[in-house]
């Protein structure tokens, strides 16, 4: 057996054409263009409903762990360790704004949409095998109204076990009494 070498310009060429690397390249373009608007939500109400309880901004709010936290006017330095925990905070709100945004406008109806999908698909499956059901049922009668037809059920149609009435064995009517 010989394997076919494939080139390395033809695998990369095969790698860029999947639908999961589209994907992925759209959904990274569409992040960032919803980072702005993210951000934008933030720096322009939560920030401004916060500094209405303070400052203006988040990343202002800072907490200092050493020393008084003065900046040296002459050379800019700070003096002692601030803890900028307001940008944390700003940080955190856009992350929770953008996690719950593509949540309740993606995956959630997305989910549910591949549910409503799944729930259908699984009842095409339920009629398809309901049809090939009735189907072989109807088989089976046909089946034994030809043997009946046939004068018999002498023969009972190849070994299928023998039932009542109409299915290929049992009495006939008006001789159960005379024998």
């Amino acid at each position: 057996m010989s394997v076919k070498k494939v080139s390395l310009l033809e695998g990369f060429k095969a790698f860029l054409m999947r639908g999961n690397v589209i994907d992925l390249a759209v959904a990274v373009v569409i992040g960032a263009a919803f980072t702005n608007i993210v951000n934008a939500v933030v720096k322009g109400i939560i920030n401004p409903l916060v500094g209405a309880f303070g400052t203006r901004d988040l990343d202002n709010y800072s907490s200092c762990l050493q020393g008084a936290c003065t900046t040296d006017p002459a050379t800019g330095e700070m003096d002692g360790i601030e803890i900028l925990w307001g940008s944390v905070l700003s940080a955190t709100l856009s992350f929770l704004i953008t996690a719950a945004v593509v949540y309740f406008l993606m995956v959630l109806p997305m989910a549910k949409y591949l549910a409503r999908r799944a729930a259908m698909q699984a009842a095409k499956e339920d009629v398809q095998e309901t049809l090939e059901v009735s189907e072989l049922e109807v088989l089976k009668e046909i089946r034994d109204a030809l043997v009946a037809q046939r004068g018999g059920g002498a023969a009972d149609a190849g070994g299928v076990g023998a039932g009542g009435p109409g299915e290929g064995g049992g009495a006939l009517p008006g001789r159960d009494g005379e024998r």
